[in-house]
Parts: structure tokens; C-alpha cells; sequence
């Protein structure tokens, strides 16, 4: 149920003068412009003085966001960076007093998407097919796209500016001599409407790296797995077996630097003397590495937040233009890179 201090707080007025503008007080002077605001925003939120009297808060979806989560609150553990993402929507939610319900999971092969009408706006973390968003408009056309990378018309999407920062660690590894530069990843994976998975290796990251390579005439050495520590240290297990040593690795996630670190040490090699490592999510974990590693900061729980705000404007006053957010990292260096003699 939304109240007056709710629609005071999204029209940037007072309560007072919410309360004021909805009794048709005639001895109140506000802006026209100003007033119609208020009342076009208790309209869309089917807000009803009797019924606010009453009841539980929130029994009406007009003011709630359905969530459609890519992984589940397991696999979110493992994955710091999407989990930050989440939690960043629901601190934003419950300070716009906004209901985040999960609709569904990506990977669950029943999905109720009926259910996605009732509510005000719908968040997606993570990619899925162009049938599945179809799907999804279908039932609700206030839809955000959160870390989302593939080309959706007509749809809101924030994202990361990860591509353009793996050109910038490059560049910075370059100046600093070096030449023989290995990239460890992972596979980039689009959710089909059943659930099932399709995969490849373009992900944004690797791609980036292969272009950068290709435009400096440089030789790629790619490898490409799973999302864990253990791939990252069968990976590289897999370059240090391959005849030219790399002098640095660029990696695309800090847990797989976890296993990249391991098999560098392993092999009885030095971080940064003899490799140099970058990453990607500057997670709190890995400041337990040694030596500290240079990782790309995202503010990940600002996603989450962006995202609730673009979802509270379109359920308020939907927008013709379409936003495409990019959202800008920090690349951090520290004792995992030196310059290459």
C-alpha cells in the first residue's frame, strides 16, 4: 500500500504538501507543474485514501520490483561481484520502501512469467536470450537489464565498462615492458527461456584482449573455463606447460586469480618477478594474497542501486528514451606487477 509519505518522498514535496494537493485544499499555493506531479504519482500507484487507513503496506505490486537472478544465493557466495549487485538493489528498494520479490532464477526450468505483470518493474541480473526478454516484455515492459552485454532494443540495461578496461591494464602492461601477455577467463553463458545454457568464449573481456593483442601484432594465449579457483589454476598450468612462459596474466575474475596464484607458485615461479598478475571484482578476499593483487574496482552494490532507481522512474513516469548505462571501474595496482626488465 503506498502512502503520502511515499509519494512525498518520490515527488521530492513535503508530506504535508502531498497530504494537502490529494484533500484539494483551497488555500494551499504550490507550482501547477508541481502539483500535477503529485497527482499524476498517486495515480500510477493507485494510491486511495481509504485504503491507506488500513491493512498491511503493502498489498498492492504497483510498488514492488520481481527479480530475476542468474545465480542462487550459493553460487552468489562464490561470486562476490553478483552478490554485491544484489544487495545494493534491495538496500535501494527498502529505502524507496519498494517490495523486491524474487520472481524466479534463470536456470529454473519452470517459470511462472504470467506472474511478472503484477508488478511495478522487473530487474534481470545477467544475461539471457532475445526469445526470453520477448517473453519477459511481454508481461512487463518496465524492464531494467543489469550486467547484461548483449544487444536488447527497447530495453533499459546497465553494465560494466569491463572491455574498455582490459585495453587499459594492456596498455599499462605494454608500458611497462611487456610483451608475452596470457589472458584466464571465463565462458561467457546466455540463459535460454527453459533454463538450459548457451556458451561460448566471447566473453566481453576476452574479446577485448584478443582485440588489443591483434591491433599491437602481439600473440594471443587464451584460455578459457569455468568461473572457480580451480579453473584458473588448471589453466594455468595449462600456459606454464606450453613452452613461452608468459611475463604476465591478465585474469578475469579474482577467484580464478585465486587458482592463478597457486599454479604460478606451484611451479616454483614468483608473483610479480617472474608473472605479473591483474584481475578483475577487487573482492575482499583477495587482500589475503601475497603479494597484494592489482584487481579492477567495481562498484558493484551502485549497480544494484542504479538499477532500483531506473525501475522506480519507470514506474512512475515511464520514459520514452531508452538508457544504456555504462558504469565506470578503477583499476588498482598494486605488488602483483612490476616492470619487465
Amino acid at each position: 500500500m503506498v502512502s503520502i509519505r511515499d509519494i512525498a518522498r518520490m515527488a521530492t514535496v513535503s508530506p504535508a504538501s502531498v497530504s494537502r494537493i490529494l484533500n484539494n485544499d483551497p488555500t494551499f499555493s504550490i507550482n501547477d507543474n508541481t502539483r500535477q506531479r503529485v497527482i499524476e504519482i498517486a495515480n500510477r500507484m493507485h494510491y486511495s485514501k481509504d485504503a491507506s487507513k488500513k491493512g498491511p503496506r503493502y498489498n498492492h505490486d504497483s510498488m514492488s520490483i520481481g527479480l530475476i537472478l542468474r545465480h542462487n544465493l550459493e553460487a552468489e557466495l562464490q561470486d562476490p561481484y553478483f552478490h554485491e549487485i544484489r544487495r545494493g538493489i534491495e538496500q535501494e528498494a527498502a529505502k524507496w520502501r519498494i517490495r523486491v520479490i524474487k520472481a524466479f532464477g534463470m536456470r529454473d526450468s519452470e517459470k511462472d512469467w504470467d506472474q511478472l505483470s503484477q508488478f511495478g518493474a522487473v530487474v534481470m541480473v545477467g544475461e539471457m536470450t532475445q526469445p526470453a526478454i520477448d517473453k519477459i516484455l511481454a508481461q512487463n515492459k518496465n524492464l531494467i537489464l543489469v550486467d547484461s552485454y548483449a544487444k536488447h532494443d527497447g530495453v533499459d540495461a546497465i553494465r560494466t565498462d569491463f572491455a574498455e578496461k582490459t585495453a587499459e591494464i594492456l596498455t599499462k602492461l605494454y608500458e611497462l615492458g611487456h610483451r608475452r601477455i596470457a589472458f584466464v577467463g571465463g565462458e561467457s553463458s546466455i540463459v535460454r527461456p527453459d533454463g538450459s545454457v548457451v556458451r561460448d568464449e566471447n566473453e566481453i573481456r576476452a574479446m577485448s584482449y584478443r582485440n588489443w593483442m591483434k591491433l599491437h601484432d602481439l600473440p594471443a594465449q587464451t584460455k578459457i573455463g569455468q568461473w572457480t579457483p580451480e579453473s584458473g589454476m588448471q589453466l594455468t598450468r595449462q600456459i606454464l606447460s606450453e613452452g613461452t612462459q608468459p611475463t604476465a596474466i591478465v585474469v578475469a575474475s579474482d577467484p580464478m586469480a585465486m587458482g592463478v596464484y597457486k599454479a604460478i607458485n606451484n611451479a616454483g615461479l614468483r608473483i610479480p618477478d617472474d608473472i605479473s598478475v591483474v584481475s578483475f571484482d577487487d573482492v575482499e578476499m583477495t587482500q589475503y594474497l601475497v603479494p597484494a593483487l592489482s584487481s579492477v574496482h567495481m562498484e558493484a552494490e551502485e549497480m544494484g542501486r542504479t538499477a532500483v532507481k531506473l525501475a522506480r522512474d519507470r514506474m512512475i513516469e515511464p520514459h520514452k528514451m531508452v538508457l544504456h548505462l555504462v558504469c565506470g571501474s578503477q583499476l588498482k595496482l598494486r605488488e602483483s606487477v612490476k616492470k619487465e626488465n
